[in-house]
């Protein structure tokens, strides 16, 4: 039997690093809203919400890439917290539209600050061209993969 170990370069690798620095950054970022009683998929959904049209919890999903339960499940607990308003179609009665009500809005600037605060710290050790470049560079991959950009 071979005893020799190895080295792998898994860990040099974009997928890997943005992987494992995204779990650690995902979860601070929990952290911090979890005292608004939100999770990070919470602050996706009022996020989807936020640009001012209301949509359907089946268009969320698709939108968001997620199970119709999930956004349910989601919707219910921002419900609760008055986030939002669901309002049956009145062209479909099967129909559940979400909107942000504005203390929903509240919370999603909440949300905003707490990642702000976060980046702040997180790119403490770049200098400020550094700090740009990693934008645009996520921006790019972000557009590729379908995701907002942010801009």
């Amino acid at each position: 039997m071979n005893d020799v170990k190895k080295s792998t370069e898994l860990p040099k690798t974009v997928a890997f690093r943005l992987g494992t620095v995204g779990a650690v950054v995902a979860d601070r970022f929990a952290a911090r809203i979890e005292p608004l009683d939100l999770k990070p998929k919470h602050a996706g959904l009022m996020t989807a919400l936020s640009h001012g049209e209301a949509a359907s919890q089946q268009e969320l999903a698709g939108r968001l890439g997620v199970a119709p339960s999930l956004v349910v499940a989601l919707a219910d607990h921002l419900e609760r917290l008055g986030a939002i308003e669901r309002v049956r179609d009145p062209a479909d009665r099967r129909r559940q539209v979400l909107t942000l009500t504005e203390p929903g809005y509240a919370l999603l600037a909440a949300c905003e600050q707490a990642a702000r605060e976060l980046d702040t710290e997180l790119t403490a050790g770049l200098r400020p061209g550094e700090r740009t470049a990693l934008q645009r560079a996520l921006g790019v991959l972000a557009a590729e993969a379908g995701l907002p950009t942010g801009e």
